[in-house]
Formats: C-alpha cells, sequence, structure tokens
C-alpha cells in the first residue's frame, strides 16, 4: 500500500508462491482470480512460481487445468488466455501432508531445486480451515522451509478466523511464534484490501477538514454494518460450530472500527498504524456479562423471500443441528475508553440472509442547535450522517440540511456523493490483489499483528461467554429478507437512535 501517489508500483524479488489448499474453494474463488490480475497487471515478478500443496498426488497438468477451469468461473474481468497460460505454465503441484513427514521432505526438495534457480524467497499462503494452521506451521518448520537464510526470505500467510476465542488466539500466536517470527506472518483479510476501507486512512488523515471534528464533542454515535444477503449454504458445519460473532466482528468489522476510532499515528509505516490500531482495540470497554447480554442482540433467521430466492429455516440447513442455537446475526454496542470517543456509542451489527448486502461505516454527527431557527416553518433537522460505503458501492456520502428554493426559510436533507467508479477507472478486482502483492513487497501495514488479534478477541470474549451461558435464552429470530430481529431494533432505540436501513431506501 504505497504512500506515494505519484510512484510507480514496486516490482517484487523474485518469489515462490506455495499455496496449501490449492484445491479448495479459496484458491479458486480468490487467490487465483487475484494472481491472475496481478499477471495482467505486470505486477508479478520475473521468476514468479506457484507450487500448489494437494493431500493427494495431482499432476500438474491436471492442476493447470483446475486452475484455469476455476479462473474462467470466478474471474472478476475478461480472461487473456496468453495471460493465463503465462500464469499458470509456472505451476507445479506436489503432494504433502502434515501427518507424513517425509512428504514435507519431498516439498523441501522440490522447493530447493527452485531456489537454486535463483528464486529463494518463499510466500507460504494456508488457504486451508483453521485447525490445519498449526499442523502445516510445524511441519514447515521442522523441514526448515521457514528459516530466513542466504538473504532470502520467509513469509507465511493465515486466513481468519485466527482462533474461536480469546484463549484459543493466544495459543496460536504462542505456537507460531515459536517457529516464526511476528514479522514474517501475514493475518489477512480480504476487506483490508478494499480500496474505500484503505481510504479510511487517507479521507481522516490527509484532509484538514475532517480530523478536527472527529471526536466526542462532534460525533454522536457510529454504526458499522456487514450485512449479507446469501444464507450458510453449503457451510453448515462450519458455521454452525462458529457463528456470526466469531465469524465476523473479531476480524471484518473490528478492522473497520480500528481505522475509524484509532489516533492518527505518527508517520504511514506498517509498526505506527498497526499500533495505534491495536491501541484502539484495546480502549474497547470490557464489559460484564450482565452488560454484554444488554448490550447486545443474537439473532437466527427463519424461512423468508431474499430477491427472488426462497431461503428456508437455518436449522434445516445441511449439517446444521436441528436444534442449534447458533447465531447467524449479532449486534452489539461498544463504547472506547479513552479521551477522543468517551460517550460515544459505536453500534455493530452483522447477519446472513438480510434484505441486502451492504457493508458501510455511518458516522453520525452531533445535531446543530436549533434554536436560531424558531420562529420559521421548519419544524425538524435532517440528520448529519458521513457515510463510508464499501459494498455494493465503494464511496463516500455526506449528508447535510440546505434551505430549499422559496420565499420562506425551509430546510432539507441533501447528500454530496463520490463514487469511486465515477472518478477512477478501476478494473473490477477481488481484494485480494493489494493484500498478495503487499504479502510480496513485504508491507504488512493492513495485515493484523498479534496483539491487535488479541485485542479484539478481548473485546468480544464477554459476549461469547454471556451467550454461551444464557445457551437457548434470549435467540432471536428474524424471517430471512428483513435488516434482522426486532429485538436489534430495540437496542438503538432505547438509546434514542435508529439504524440506517439496510436496503439504501
Amino acid at each position: 500500500m504505497s504512500s506515494d501517489s505519484t510512484a510507480k508500483p514496486k516490482m517484487p524479488e523474485p518469489c515462490c508462491f506455495v499455496i496449501f489448499g490449492v484445491t479448495g474453494d479459496l484458491a479458486h474463488r480468490l487467490v487465483t482470480p487475484a494472481l491472475y490480475n496481478l499477471a495482467e497487471a505486470g505486477l508479478l515478478p520475473d521468476g514468479f512460481c506457484v507450487v500448489g500443496v494437494t493431500r493427494t498426488e495431482m499432476q500438474s497438468q491436471n492442476l493447470h487445468r483446475d486452475l484455469m477451469k476455476g479462473l474462467h468461473q470466478y474471474a472478476t474481468r475478461p480472461v487473456d488466455d496468453t495471460v493465463a497460460r503465462r500464469l499458470f505454465d509456472c505451476v507445479t503441484s506436489v503432494h504433502a501432508d502434515p501427518g507424513d513427514p517425509a512428504s514435507f521432505d519431498r516439498l523441501k526438495d522440490h522447493l530447493d531445486a527452485i531456489a537454486r534457480r535463483g528464486v529463494g524467497n518463499m510466500l507460504f499462503y494456508l488457504a486451508v480451515p483453521p485447525a490445519a494452521f498449526k499442523p502445516i506451521c510445524e511441519a514447515l518448520g521442522r523441514a526448515g522451509l521457514l528459516d530466513e537464510d542466504a538473504g532470502s526470505w520467509r513469509r507465511l500467510v493465515i486466513e481468519k478466523p485466527f482462533g474461536t476465542d480469546l484463549q484459543s488466539a493466544r495459543e496460536l500466536n504462542r505456537d507460531l511464534l515459536k517457529i516464526v517470527q511476528e514479522h514474517q506472518i501475514y493475518r489477512i483479510d480480504h476487506y483490508l484490501g478494499k480500496e474505500t476501507v484503505q481510504n479510511i486512512l487517507v479521507f481522516r488523515f490527509a484532509n484538514g477538514m475532517f480530523e478536527p471534528i472527529w471526536n466526542r464533542n462532534h460525533i454522536d454515535h457510529v454504526q458499522i454494518t456487514v450485512s449479507e444477503m446469501i444464507d450458510v449454504g453449503r457451510r453448515g458445519s462450519f458455521y454452525d460450530s462458529t457463528g456470526a460473532m466469531r465469524d465476523m466482528v473479531p476480524n471484518h468489522l473490528f478492522q473497520l472500527m480500528s481505522l475509524v476510532a484509532m489516533e492518527p499515528p505518527s508517520r504511514f509505516d506498517a509498526h505506527s498504524v498497526r499500533t495505534e490500531k491495536s491501541e484502539a482495540l484495546a480502549s474497547i470497554q470490557t464489559q460484564t456479562p450482565d452488560e454484554a447480554l444488554r448490550n447486545s442482540v443474537r439473532g437466527q433467521y427463519v424461512a423468508g423471500r431474499v430477491g427472488d430466492r426462497q431461503i428456508g429455516d437455518y436449522r434445516n440447513t445441511p449439517e446444521v443441528d436441528p436444534l442449534s442455537n447458533t447465531e447467524t446475526y449479532a449486534a452489539m454496542k461498544l463504547t472506547i475508553d479513552n479521551w477522543r470517543w468517551a460517550g460515544v456509542p459505536f453500534y455493530l451489527r452483522t447477519g446472513k440472509a438480510l434484505s441486502a448486502k451492504r457493508t458501510e461505516v455511518a458516522i453520525r454527527f452531533k445535531q446543530a442547535p436549533f434554536s436560531m431557527f424558531r420562529g420559521t416553518e421548519v419544524e425538524r433537522l435532517s440528520r448529519n450522517y458521513l457515510v463510508i460505503g464499501i459494498e455494493p458501492t465503494e464511496g463516500i456520502t455526506l449528508q447535510f440540511n440546505t434551505k430549499m428554493p422559496g420565499p420562506t426559510v425551509a430546510i432539507d436533507g441533501v447528500e454530496m456523493k463520490f463514487k469511486y467508479k465515477d472518478y477512477f477507472k478501476v478494473a473490477p478486482s477481488t481484494g485480494y490483489e493489494t493484500l498478495i502483492y503487499d504479502c510480496m513487497i513485504g508491507d504488512n501495514i493492513l495485515f493484523q499483528r498479534a496483539d491487535s488479534v488479541e485485542a479484539g478477541w478481548q473485546a468480544v470474549q464477554p459476549f461469547i461467554e454471556a451467550w454461551r451461558g444464557a445457551e437457548g435464552q434470549g435467540l432471536a429470530l428474524y424471517r430471512a429478507g428483513t435488516d434482522g430481529p426486532r429485538e436489534a431494533h430495540e437496542l438503538i432505540e432505547r438509546d434514542g437512535r435508529h439504524w440506517r436501513r439496510i436496503d439504501g431506501e
């Protein structure tokens, strides 16, 4: 993520991109299309190669065909087969299983042969379920594949979720740091690859008119929404053991929250930015079990229509417990204990099978004094919102009041809208391109550090424990295709506030 708008992108050093789980859904949907987009943009170095690690024997040419098929299915832009073939010509396949140490010796021999051809840098991408993180890392460590020597680097890319609670996150951090150093670990969250998310930093700190009012004196509250129209689908087994809170809040929502709430970093570098983000999360007020229950809502969808699709009850999803109390919707109220944000509530919500796909940060400014408009026809003032839209439309909207044309003083709310697509010609992307590119050049500004991960889990742990103690009590049901459970509206309305409509109407 370069801070120089005039500089050409830095070309990464020659490196080998080693993908565990290369035949899986994540690799096909996001990683491979992102690599193709980087190749098309000329941002893959000479000497770049891909090693796909499979758990069963697979010929390299069969892997080529599998990846090409997946690329055509999930590409974000028209595929140039010449570019695709050039990318996949550098792909080789190796069978390796953490339960078979000898297989990692074969992987080491394969990578050593590549290193002898001048490609000594290795990027290990773990596109695998979380349970496989530790065994794979330990096997790589035993084989010596994570040792940085002879001027070559070794980097480890790990997908979310990073742990399932505070204790497991601490244990995973501890175990990994016995094998690699913190600077080698890239905990990836594809939300941080989106332009508008990165733009929050620039918007706040590169514009002199916003940062002076970015505090408790001017901001009434903050709403962060990540809503999905899709249901759980074929992920029943994973989702029923995870739920909306663990799946989305400590990573996606807290990444957005930390960018909004952080203090200005001393400089635009990875250490400074990540330190301030971690401090913001560590300042979230820890709630008692009673407070956590009062300041949160967990919901589960029942049958309804989402768009033109009829969706059944969550509990009827394959591989979901018919008596499941797992939440598919979570809403919570948080506060931050520091000078900037004292008394400003942050309302977070996320859920599946909702009325619209929307990711946004909405900052509500305090009401202007109304006294000067007494004696006029003005009965109310519209709310002042600054809305940072991330999905489906990337852009920024500012809502403010203005006088309507006419001889009397009548005021109405209007909007100024900035959309990325209107100002910049940006090809559709997966959101992973920037992150993979940053991994290759060694810029970890957009990746979570161990202390940030643990601070996030520390904040949600009281909610997890309170919900576990309540068991089936307090589970709110909502019909698929709505904005979520009624109880979530009550959560914010008892403070005299209202959620923004998810469908944007």
